[in-house]
Parts: structure tokens; sequence; C-alpha cells
């Protein structure tokens, strides 16, 4: 039986996992890049590091196999990111100059403030979310997203942005069934925002 709780500690390894195996737009990215922990390092750990309050995961006999981490505040995130993640990853993963895929990540890991869009007055926060495949298509992202609203709204944060790749259908339909509008800022319509007092 799978349900939503609030993310502990234990679950650390358990996020990585599920990130590299939903990371190549919903797809296994496992052995795609140079380096299997670059895609978990830019999108998963800084958030449950930097902000484990706001991430829930779904559990599913004791282990978490699915998650949704938000940020309440994408600008004071940007700060800790760079001061706090940055060094590290910077050390582990340095640039070389050359067009790959990895060196593409690497790149967009060492620039926080690509988080920095000029909508983040009406949707200061962001999230991540991710499913294994086989716990898809069952409501639990829609049940997910409720408890990230939820708790967001308490904080008296108005609205939350996402940004998915271009080729990931299955995650452009998700959007927008759950109201997911298109940002101004965006170039390809991938990023898009939710207010907090959506019903969704």
């Amino acid at each position: 039986m799978a349900d939503i709780r609030r993310y502990r500690q234990g679950d650390r390894a358990d996020i990585r996992e599920i990130c590299i195996r939903t990371g190549r737009s919903g797809e296994d990215a496992t052995g795609w890049l140079d380096d299997d922990d670059l895609l978990p390092e830019i999108y998963a750990l800084p958030y449950v590091d930097l902000e484990p309050e706001t991430a829930f995961v779904v559990d599913v006999d004791g282990r978490a196999r699915g998650y949704i981490l938000g940020v309440p505040d994408t600008r004071s995130f940007v700060e800790r990111l760079r001061a706090q993640w940055l060094p590290g990853f910077a050390a582990k993963h340095p640039l070389t100059g050359e067009d790959t895929p990895t060196q593409r990540f690497v790149r967009e890991g060492r620039d926080p403030e690509r988080l920095l869009i000029p909508e983040l007055d009406e949707y200061p926060a962001h999230l991540h979310i991710d499913l294994l495949p086989e716990l898809q298509g069952q409501g639990l992202g829609r049940r997910l997203v409720r408890a990230l609203l939820a708790e967001l709204r308490s904080r008296g944060v108005p609205g939350v942005w996402l940004e998915y790749g271009p080729d990931n259908q299955n995650a452009a339909g998700f959007y927008r069934r759950l109201g997911f509008a298109p940002l101004p800022s965006g170039t390809s319509g991938t990023r898009v925002g939710l207010h907090t007092d959506a019903r969704v």
C-alpha cells in the first residue's frame, strides 16, 4: 500500500535512486552520463539536504519510491545553494569545456541563478517531482502535489513553478491536467506555474 508522508533522512539513498531511474525525461538515466551522481546532485539531494521540511515521499513498505521536493523561497534557496552546496559540487564535477551531455548538466549545476526566473514574485516556490515507473498512473503524483501545495499555503506562499524536459510528453500531460500554466519566461512552454490555492 502506497502512502504519502514527509521526507526522513533515511530516505536519502532512495531519493538518489529515484532521480537516476527517472532522470532521462522520465526514463532510466543509469549509465547515461559520466557520473550517475550528477543528476541527483543537481535536482534532488540539495533539496532534501537544504529544505527537508518541504519534501514528501511515496512510501511503499517503508521505502521512498517517489517524491516531491519543494523550495518555498527560491531566492533564499539560490543563496544557500551557492554558499553551502556549490563548492562541493564544483570540486566533484569540473568543467572541461567539452560539449557533451555530462558537461551541459555540469554547467547547469554550477549556475544556481538559472532558478531566478522573472515570475518569482508570483511564483516564489519551485519543485521537482518523480515517481518510479511502476507507481505512475495511480494518482500518487497528484497526491504529492496536493501535499506540497497544502504545506506552501500554510507558509503563505502564493505560487510554485517548475520546468520539465521538452521531450517528456508524460510530464506535459500530467502538469496540464493539474492546471499548471506556461509562464511567459519559458521559451518552449515547459516552464509552468500553479497558484497554491488551486484545486488539484
